[in-house]
């Protein structure tokens, strides 16, 4: 995932000690002040990570501060890869993540993005809902 519309940040959150990353997950808060991974269950989003975390990295069982890109405007556009098959059609209507990387197309239980732009079947524009200021997402 990566931000292509609308004004951002970087803001440096702590990661969570011994999770691996990879640079352009969306993330959010695990309850103890650090950042972990976004899930299909998952509310309440931070933004999109910059940096890759691997387990051979020499800080990685420990909660080092990393780059996490946030919008600054609530209609910010990400990119994102899709599971299933986008259509044109289906712009304008909110949909739920496969994982900290992929949006479900298939799946509206939490709503957690809307989306706003149709680039071919596998890949669209969207505006996340589930942003921590602006949280409006069932997430249990």
């Amino acid at each position: 995932m990566r931000f292509v519309k609308g004004k951002t940040k970087t803001v440096w959150y702590p990661k969570a000690a011994s999770t691996v990353f990879a640079a352009g997950m969306l993330v959010y808060f695990d309850g103890s002040g650090a950042i972990i991974p976004a899930d299909a269950t998952s509310g309440d989003h931070i933004g999109i990570i910059q940096v890759a975390v691997t387990a051979t990295d020499a800080d990685y069982a420990e909660t080092t501060k990393v780059p996490v890109t946030v919008p600054l405007e609530k209609d910010a556009e990400i990119e994102a890869e899709v599971s299933g098959t986008l259509t044109t059609g289906l712009v304008g209507t909110t949909m739920d993540l496969v994982d900290a990387d992929t949006v479900n197309q298939a799946a509206t239980s939490k709503n957690v993005v809307t989306c706003v732009g149709f680039i071919n079947a596998n890949l669209g524009r969207f505006v996340l809902n589930s942003m921590f200021e602006n949280a409006n997402v069932a997430t249990s």
